[in-house]
């Protein structure tokens, strides 16, 4: 009777092993490693500033004078603190209105290209609606301004409003402040709605075709193909996108805000990042400045994280 050979037990992969099978991607990411820690996390040093008050005459970062948190208190009293306090309203204002048109606009307009048969038709307004991602804000801000002007000017907005009826004479948008936020989020929306159409696209091409077949046979017409197939079917990457984009909600942009703002809107216009501009670089308050962009950063980590933590929570998916 022949006895079988014993087995040899399996070797456990170490880290080392996957290193080692996967050398080539790590050697690829190198270079975006670099980049990142160069650009990224070398700069963090100059986060010192917002603890001290910060002279460029003394050449050595550790010895100016160091202030503790008096220039975060800054941040929320006095003078500073009333324009910081209405930046920080503008800016969560701005950012929100962006991202709920965005949001409505590019999966409205995903869900309705997903609908189309005809493949030209659809590539051609695909390349129509993603053109405007391509273009520089300040090409956007001039064609923006010149479209809200009066009619003589080549407002065409007024113009059209004018012959339909719908107002009398022309509106000047850019000299009142209850339509800086709403020319905001349009402008974002008309820039951004088609380049952001394509990741729902790409996200719908991965729902199984079966689906539509059986709903189909059930007697579902094409909106309730999509309220009940399409919409389910791209949740996750939703939920992951908006999770992103609390994230960035303190980042309401600074182009447009900055192209478009004057004297009239200024309430309604200025953002935290022009706040760091014009009463931290420009007046020299470079201590100030660092201790608003802290302020944006810290709030943003804490946001993107809470975002995370009630996603994971009601079982949808996260960041990680």
């Amino acid at each position: 009777m022949t006895t079988q050979p014993l087995a040899q037990p399996k070797k456990k992969k170490t880290v080392w092993h996957t290193i080692a099978a996967q050398k080539e991607l790590i050697i690829m990411s190198v270079p975006l490693l670099l980049y990142k820690i160069l650009f990224s996390y070398v700069p963090v040093v100059g986060w010192t500033m917002a603890f001290q008050n910060y002279k460029p005459a003394v050449r050595s970062f550790w010895k100016q004078e160091w202030v503790g948190f008096d220039n975060f208190v800054k941040l929320f009293v006095g003078l500073n603190g009333e324009r910081f306090l209405r930046d920080l309203r503008n800016t969560l204002g701005q950012s929100f209105l962006t991202i709920v048109l965005g949001y409505i606009g590019s999966i409205s307009l995903a869900l309705l290209l997903n609908e189309v048969k005809n493949i030209k038709f659809k590539k051609v307004v695909q390349n129509i609606t993603y053109m405007p991602h391509f273009l520089s804000w300040v090409i956007v801000a001039g064609l923006v301004s010149t479209m809200l002007a009066i009619p003589t000017s080549g407002g065409i907005i007024n113009d059209v409003l004018i012959r339909l009826g719908l107002i009398k004479e022309p509106i000047m948008f850019l000299s009142e402040p209850k339509y800086f936020w709403w020319i905001v989020a349009c402008s974002n929306l008309w820039k951004e709605m088609g380049w952001n159409t394509i990741i729902y696209l790409a996200a719908m091409t991965a729902i199984d075709p079966t689906l539509y077949e059986a709903a189909v046979i059930d007697g579902a017409n094409r909106y309730q193909k999509m309220w009940h197939i399409t919409l389910p079917g791209i949740k996750s990457t939703i939920v992951v996108l908006l999770i992103m984009n609390v994230g960035h909600i303190l980042e309401a942009g600074f182009e447009i805000q900055y192209f478009l703002g004057n004297g009239l809107v200024v309430e309604m216009a200025e953002i935290i990042d022009i706040f760091v501009l014009r009463y931290g670089i420009q007046m020299g308050n470079y201590s100030l400045a660092t201790a608003a962009g802290i302020f944006k950063t810290v709030v943003s980590i804490i946001l993107i994280s809470m975002a995370n933590f009630i996603a994971g929570r009601l079982g949808e998916e996260k960041l990680v």
